[in-house]
């Protein structure tokens, strides 16, 4: 049985407030841990943390969204599971770089649906990174934001169990107003992209099925890349050639094409928003729903259901996003079209951030 969360100790420091934004990724799913390419955004839509420093050892969080409390002390390395892995799991890997977590009571809220391909995991991890490292009086710009990619990520593969790459919190710590993130994942070079939709509009349609990664399928298709990479002597499948990839197992061929063929996709998608040709994005959204349905199944009959939704609606062309086996299916109207009333618009938006008491 768990222990009741101990009394608040006195709060002598102001309060903290650290904001993760969920993200939407354009175009370029499943390419990351694959050392490809990718074209992500951040969303106003994210993740609060208000965070408190107190006079003990002892870390005290709640999740408003769930109403549930648990508190630790900050020496403490035993595995939780849900939204509590994430915070166990930040406080102990920031000790790891050098930083000096102390005592803290922490208010997690926010806007952002768990388990919607919205990337609220890395909403989370980003904002109580900001939030801890300001309490300890170190600006969080102090490590580099790509440490602290690789510091969230390693919450999300050590702590949470999802083997996740770094695009969700990347688009999250570095987000534009106005942009998309062109991220190369072999060198991680990052490059903004003009995102600049005018009278066009992008919205997510929630399929209502939740996923979570460390339980779904997302980590058995991370699993089939890497025995691809074995079969093909490459490091990443970004790295293969096309003719040698046709020539693997199924489902391993089919996963590699789908590597292969996104990589293009994006860079079209790219050249498309240089061009300002919105109807050419349409379709390679389309194009990028077909290969994850049909070479990297990660689709399901409500995601289907939805892009459907999405697609009689008017949109010049929808796709799943995030992980799949659920969550949002993004889309994109023409100026005039009509998106489902229950659809939620998204712009590029700034990437994570303290904000102002």
């Amino acid at each position: 049985m768990r222990s009741p969360v101990p009394e608040r100790s006195p709060a002598p420091e102001e309060r903290i407030r650290a904001f993760g934004p969920g993200r939407v990724n354009l175009i370029g799913e499943h390419t990351d841990y694959n050392g490809g390419l990718a074209l992500p955004f951040a969303i106003s839509q994210g993740v609060i943390v208000d965070a408190v420093a107190v006079d003990d050892l002892m870390i005290r969080a709640h999740a408003r969204d769930l109403d549930e409390r648990f508190a630790f002390a900050v020496t403490q390395r035993e595995r939780e599971h849900g939204w509590r892995a994430f915070v166990i799991g930040m406080a102990a890997e920031l000790e790891v770089l050098g930083v000096d977590v102390g005592g803290a009571t922490l208010e997690i809220g926010g806007d952002l649906p768990r388990g919607a391909g919205l990337s609220s995991s890395a909403a989370l991890e980003v904002a109580l990174c900001l939030a801890l490292l300001a309490l300890a009086g170190i600006d969080p710009d102090e490590p580099g934001r790509l440490e602290l990619a690789r510091v969230c990520a390693r919450v999300e593969n050590e702590w949470v169990g999802a083997q996740t790459g770094l695009l969700d919190q990347l688009a999250s710590l570095y987000g534009e107003p106005d942009a998309a993130l062109l991220i190369d994942f072999a060198t991680l070079e990052l490059q903004p992209v003009p995102l600049k939709l005018g009278d066009w509009r992008l919205v997510v349609l929630d399929s209502g099925q939740r996923h979570e990664h460390a339980d779904g399928g997302y980590n058995e298709r991370r699993a089939e890349c890497a025995r691809a990479c074995e079969l093909l002597g490459v490091q990443t499948l970004s790295e293969a050639r096309a003719s040698a990839a046709a020539q693997l197992p199924e489902p391993l061929a089919r996963r590699a094409r789908h590597v292969l063929s996104e990589n293009e996709r994006v860079r079209s998608a790219v050249s498309a928003l240089r061009d300002g040709d919105m109807p050419e994005l349409g379709a390679l959204l389309s194009s990028s729903h077909a290969s994850l349905r049909e070479d990297f199944e990660v689709s399901t009959p409500a995601v289907e259901a939805t892009v459907a939704r999405l697609l009689e609606a008017g949109a010049a062309g929808a796709r799943i996003m995030g992980g799949g086996f659920g969550g949002c299916v993004l889309g994109l109207f023409a100026p005039g079209a009509h998106a489902p009333s229950d659809a939620l618009e998204v712009r590029p938006g700034a990437g994570a951030h303290l904000l102002a008491d």
